[in-house]
């Protein structure tokens, strides 16, 4: 279960102005996964820290959004140290648990970039909807 989520760093840059086509490439790294201790009431307990990365580059030299953050998870003390042990062997985390922890990273840092990118005038890094009027078919109504 996630109980917490905060950003340590945030970045965001325009280099030029874009001519032409943009391409924006969002990515989403696990930087390092760790033990940690948080107050509940009078008590502690122990959750797994994840520290994470998300980049949206945009190309060619036309901007950068950047942030780092850390994403607190808890669970069992049976289930955490497997997490911690497959983290420290092979720098992987289990498919199960993976996808909920980049859907809200993604959810959380798409949310941010698409604000600071209107701040310094980029494009948005995730489409947007829009709305599309179509033509009004012409004929008799009677």
């Amino acid at each position: 279960m996630i109980v917490g989520f905060g950003f340590t760093k945030l970045s965001a840059q325009r280099n030029e102005a874009g001519k032409g086509k943009i391409d924006i490439n969002n990515n989403v790294t696990i930087k390092s996964v760790e033990e940690a201790d948080i107050s509940l009431g009078k008590n502690n307990q122990n959750v797994i820290k994840f520290l994470f990365e998300f980049t949206s580059k945009y190309e060619p030299n036309v901007g950068a959004i950047l942030f780092e953050g850390e994403l607190l998870y808890m669970e069992d003390s049976k289930k955490a140290k497997e997490i911690l042990a497959s983290w420290k062997k092979d720098k992987k985390i289990p498919k199960e648990l993976m996808a909920g922890l980049l859907n809200t990273i993604l959810t959380k840092c798409n949310i941010q970039a698409l604000i600071l990118s209107q701040e310094i005038n980029l494009p948005a890094p995730i489409p947007l909807p829009k709305v599309q009027v179509a033509a009004a078919e012409k004929g008799y109504i009677g």
